[in-house]
């Protein structure tokens, strides 16, 4: 990893590292100062402090009432997502998932709900201040099919075709080597899995200058693909059954945007590595 790439990433550990710091301390006025995943906007409001202005673009205002009732506060008040993918990557009962960069462990823990007890919900992340703020709100929510994992979203500690389900939140645009998430993403899933993910996404006009110009790398605008890069992106990885969906604006000719894609029964790339 080049120099570029070990700062963006270490830009990033750092804004999580605070924001986790914030939602364990109830700190309202340092979650303000971080913000969301929208670089300067605000977010929601820990638990035990009075209401502030919620972004509509990100975090706890893209879940239903009745997937934020189902999470302990703290988890609901770390979502600094662009979406919510647990409602669009079919879920099934006994399916194995895999949420990567898992933060304060929302999608997971809705994620286990839904797989029920005969299924099994993984996070991974690379910040420890996310890892420890996640366990807790497991153990508040008294999960007990879920596992926090510390690593990169290239570099996954689990198996080959270990999980059913692969999906993101808003932290992909975040990495500086993306074709290797999505290879990770590929090697992990099952025959037939698939991925349901929540993204920030370009307009394919919008230059990465221009997406420079709109937002930060880790306000999660400078680093976002573009519908076409993303779509080329999946097929060079070999999924097939590839969208990318608009849902919201986030910035001009910027949205919000759900991928799916699954992994064929017969993976035709396996000769190729």
């Amino acid at each position: 990893m080049d120099d570029d790439a070990l700062r963006i990433r270490e830009q990033v550990r750092d804004r999580y590292a605070q924001a986790a710091r914030a939602v364990s301390t109830g700190g309202r006025e340092l979650l303000l100062e971080v913000g969301d995943c929208c670089a300067g906007s605000t977010c929601c409001s820990p638990a035990g402090s009075e209401a502030f202005e919620v972004d509509e673009r990100f975090g706890a205002g893209l879940y239903g009432a009745g997937d934020a009732a189902d999470v302990p506060a703290e988890a609901l008040a770390a979502s600094l997502g662009c979406g919510n993918p647990t409602a669009v990557a079919e879920l099934r009962p006994g399916d194995r998932v895999l949420d990567l960069g898992s933060g304060g462990g929302i999608d997971v823990l809705l994620s286990a709900r839904r797989v029920g007890p005969s299924g099994f919900a993984y996070g991974v992340d690379m910040t420890d201040e996310m890892l420890a703020l996640a366990r807790a709100n497991a153990a508040k929510a008294d999960a007990n099919n879920v596992e926090f994992v510390k690593g990169t979203i290239e570099d996954v500690p689990l198996p080959d075709a270990s999980v059913d389900a692969v999906i993101s939140n808003c932290v992909i645009n975040l990495s500086a080597d993306k074709p290797k998430v999505l290879a990770e993403m590929f090697r992990l899933l099952t025959p037939g899995g698939r991925i349901g993910i929540a993204d920030v996404v370009a307009e394919d006009d919008v230059t990465p200058a221009e997406r420079a110009e709109r937002g930060s790398h880790v306000g999660c605008i400078a680093g976002a693909l573009s519908r076409t890069e993303y779509l080329d992106g999946l097929a060079e990885a070999g999924f097939t059954g590839t969208s990318v969906e608009f849902t919201h604006e986030v910035a001009p000719g910027m949205h919000g945007a759900i991928i799916k894609a699954t992994k064929p029964e017969h993976d035709s790339t396996a000769a190729r590595r």
